[in-house]
């Protein structure tokens, strides 16, 4: 069957982060979303989501897709 997701509009404005940190337990993984500006030695974590350890499998390897669709795209991105 089809699923109905609703958007928001506050939630469809997304929050900016350029940090990420994980964490996990034996029943879940953390993921806190920061922002952090420069010169600024202080950042506040703006979104956490947690999530069964199945669903984060399933979140990275929908990211590795993610990322080669991307590359064969727009080509290689750098990391500095």
């Amino acid at each position: 069957g089809q699923i109905n997701i609703e958007l928001s509009e506050e939630t469809a404005e997304g929050v900016y982060a350029n940090l990420a940190i994980i964490t996990h337990s034996s029943s879940e993984f953390v993921y806190d979303f920061i922002r952090m500006m420069p010169g600024v030695p202080k950042a506040k974590v703006k979104s956490r989501i947690v999530m069964t350890p199945e669903h984060a499998k399933r979140l990275m390897r929908a990211l590795a897709e993610n990322v080669s669709k991307y590359e064969a795209q727009f080509g290689l991105i750098r990391e500095d």
